[in-house]
């Protein structure tokens, strides 16, 4: 007998439905498994065995053949495990096939017939429902994140005989089984940087706390360059504190990358507030971009949606940042394999920070001491294309001694509201749009969006000579100037937004000529 279990594949982030077809007939005993299958998934054939047996389930002495479809489709992974174990059951009529139909199963199967949580049970659970799924048979473990999608049915179960119950008669353990509701879902807030991490803690610094509020404004990427302790580090980690909340979808799109990465563990739950990604500067290339024989996400996916800081930028091999052009541009990376390509979103907000030199002194030539090559040197390690792609540069200078004992006049409850404010702006000017903030324009809406008059035209004519600014970062400039205008609640940019963006850019100048 044939019967067939859906399931699927994961490439990226995007689920590939598969069916699992089970064949039991006469014949040798022998358990084949085929259909594209991996070293791990190969092994489930020992897994799914040993859990049916120890479970008092034992499976035929007969011939086995299990078919993964599409054959062409490369899969990995334990969460075939449970398909398999079904498909078995249904085949050797331990229960009538039709309780089967129309119901998504994954999970892996322990040597004791448990079912465990795998990686990737959300963006599963989603896709699935767009295909006409509404109901998902999946381990205990991954019930908070599956009950995040809405309108469907999810069934947790936690070992083989639960399943073997639960198919027997569908309807009496229905009650038993269903999992809670969606309100009762717990959330983990990745990289949360404390209670107390406020902006009303930073003293003075009050020009780059105006370039931290209009890079949260409209999402525009921030290098700060200053001596050591002189804050940078500090404001780095509340900007994420004041951006505004997670939309219901986004908090989807970030907790789809965590379960792939399987980081959304047992009674977490959703990610709600925005991840802090704060990798450190020996981190290799497939740390930051992903990769592994099968790709998962890195940090620049990881901060989807919120904030990637890199501190010590310099201290970075400037061959890793290099690898940030492509997703600063394109918003997605894309790791390709002889298997397949696995696409991970990347709408990250770059934050930096960095010394102006390596004794980190400069340009103060009573304390630094670096000559002008080794200087020139320690700046080469970021590159022209890297420094175009940020959008604003700020000087952290060291504070005076006046403004050690004086708190800010503005906290991060303040700044997330002007951000909010700005938020909105931009939401109801860009309905419609595939995208929501100033950083994003471009072609036609641009124009559209960013007019400038006469005045306004020669100041930006004037600063792309004097400047030698790209078309990148003519652009920018302009987006820079719509979001400075925004949070001014003014209708036009004028020239007074204009040369505050422009300001952004001229420090560049002044280190890197």
């Amino acid at each position: 007998m044939i019967v067939k279990i859906k399931s699927g594949a994961m490439l990226g982030v995007e689920m590939v439905p598969v069916d699992v077809e089970v064949d039991v007939s006469n014949g040798l005993p022998r358990f084949e498994l085929v259909g594209f299958a991996s070293s791990e998934l190969r092994e489930a054939k020992e897994r799914v065995k040993v859990g049916l047996n120890n479970s008092q389930l034992p499976i035929p002495v007969s011939k086995i053949t299990v078919n993964l479809s599409p054959a062409n489709l490369p899969k990995s992974g334990t969460s075939y495990d449970l398909p398999i174990a079904v498909g078995i059951l249904a085949a050797s009529e331990f229960f009538d096939y039709e309780a089967t139909e129309d119901i998504f199963m994954a999970g892996e199967v322990g040597l004791d017939g448990s079912l465990k949580g795998v990686p990737g049970i959300l963006p599963m659970v989603s896709q699935a429902k767009k295909k006409g799924l509404k109901k998902f048979l999946i381990p205990y473990e991954n019930k908070d994140e599956a009950a995040f999608v809405e309108d469907i049915e999810i069934v947790p179960l936690k070992d083989l005989k639960e399943v073997f119950l639960y198919l027997s008669n569908p309807g009496r353990y229905t009650s038993e089984y269903l999992c809670r509701d969606e309100g009762e879902t717990s959330a983990v807030k990745p990289g949360d940087s404390g209670p107390h991490a406020d902006f009303i803690d930073i003293y003075g610094q009050e020009n780059a706390k105006r370039a931290a509020l209009i890079s949260a404004a409209g999402f525009h990427n921030l290098l700060m360059v200053g001596p050591p302790g002189a804050g940078k580090t500090m404001i780095a980690k509340r900007i994420s504190g004041i951006l505004p909340p997670l939309t219901r979808d986004e908090s989807l799109e970030v907790s789809s990358i965590y379960s792939v990465a399987g980081l959304l563990k047992e009674g977490k739950g959703i990610i709600t507030e925005r991840p802090f990604i704060s990798p450190h500067h020996s981190m290799s290339d497939q740390a930051l971009i992903g990769g592994g024989r099968i790709p998962k996400p890195g940090a620049v996916s990881l901060s989807h949606r919120s904030v990637l800081f890199l501190d010590e930028l310099t201290e970075f091999r400037r061959s890793t940042l290099d690898l940030l052009r492509q997703p600063l541009e394109d918003k997605c990376v894309t790791i390709a394999r002889a298997y397949g390509n696995y696409t991970y979103p990347t709408n990250f907000m770059l934050v930096a920070a960095m010394n102006p030199c390596p004794c980190g002194y400069f340009p103060d030539r009573q304390r630094c001491h670096c000559s002008e090559p080794e200087i020139a040197r320690y700046l080469s390690k970021i590159s022209g294309p890297i420094l175009d792609r940020i959008d604003m540069t700020v000087e952290v200078s060291r504070p005076p001694v006046d403004t050690i004992e004086k708190h800010g006049e503005e906290s991060s409850k303040d700044l997330r509201e002007k951000v909010v404010k700005a938020r909105e702006i931009q939401k109801m000017r860009y309905a419609g749009k595939p995208y929501a903030m100033n950083s994003e324009l471009y072609g036609e809406d641009l124009n559209r969006f960013c007019r400038l008059g006469k005045p306004e035209k020669d100041l930006m004519a004037k600063a792309f000579s004097s400047l030698g600014l790209s078309i990148r970062a003519y652009h920018k400039i302009i987006k820079l100037a719509r979001t400075i205008a925004d949070i001014e609640e003014s209708e036009a940019i004028n020239v007074s937004h204009l040369e505050e963006a422009i300001s952004y850019r001229t420090i560049n100048r002044k280190y890197w000529n």
